[in-house]
């Protein structure tokens, strides 16, 4: 796993689990260069404004929408925004109501 540290903070410098990465640099930089490496993918959980910086290596989405609302929420994505296009790949609907959909970056 690797922590993204912000490059404006020096909270996290490291971490005592040896599969965690602290990383303060560009995020984009280090998934282009994750994305060359064999292996399995790669999976961002951390927010929008992340997701807005890295927005143009995402080739997968996986939206969870849930039968509640609390508050304004988190914006999926932050900062500036084009459009891109995906195509519904997978749906799944729970008995709670929770509805998970994943989407696939349209190529082209």
């Amino acid at each position: 796993m690797i922590s993204l540290g912000d490059p404006g903070s020096k909270s996290l410098t490291g971490s005592p689990d040896p599969d965690v990465t602290v990383f303060s640099g560009d995020p984009v930089e280090l998934v282009r260069e994750l994305k060359g490496q064999e292996g399995k993918g790669i999976y961002l959980c951390g927010g929008g404004n992340l997701a807005g910086q890295l927005r143009p290596e995402i080739d997968e989405l996986v939206v969870k929408i849930y039968p509640f609302v609390a508050g304004d929420g988190i914006r999926l994505f932050s900062g500036e925004f084009s459009s891109e296009r995906y195509e519904l790949a997978e749906s799944r609907t729970f008995k709670n109501g929770t509805v998970v959909v994943r989407y696939v970056k349209r190529s082209g």
